[in-house]
């Protein structure tokens, strides 16, 4: 695949430049959208609430698709990170909210953590633009 057939787009969170990662990649017929949380830039959307941070985030993400021209039909994988077990009935209403009618391969799973203790859920994204 040659470089021009790989194409990134950045989101501006400054985890992006101090890590060095794209927000979105795009190569070949395949999107994928990093770990994406509530932030949006210092501000965090949701505190406390699962279900909400986990509608931002993937607005985020969808956010991220958008620039190749997609949208949420097109997604075929999501993972969603909670940093609890209790949160899981409202991150799955929230994603199904989102997906239900595409209705993609999903993981969830419950992590220790996030680099900000603040942050309930991030979720990742995969989609087909084939």
């Amino acid at each position: 695949m040659t470089s021009e057939a790989v194409r990134r787009v950045q989101s501006g969170s400054p985890w992006e430049e101090s890590f060095g990662y794209a927000r979105a990649v795009a190569a070949g017929d395949r999107v994928l959208v990093a770990g994406t949380s509530s932030f949006r830039g210092p501000v965090l959307y949701g505190e406390g609430d699962p279900y909400e941070q986990t509608k931002v985030a993937f607005a985020g993400g969808l956010e991220a698709l958008a620039e190749f021209g997609l949208g949420p039909d097109s997604v075929i994988r999501t993972r969603m990170y909670l940093t609890h077990l209790r949160d899981v009935d409202e991150a799955g209403r929230a994603h199904k909210e989102l997906f239900d009618s595409v209705r993609p391969v999903s993981t969830l799973l419950v992590v220790a953590g996030f680099v900000d203790p603040r942050i309930l859920v991030e979720v990742e994204l995969e989609a087909f633009r084939g």
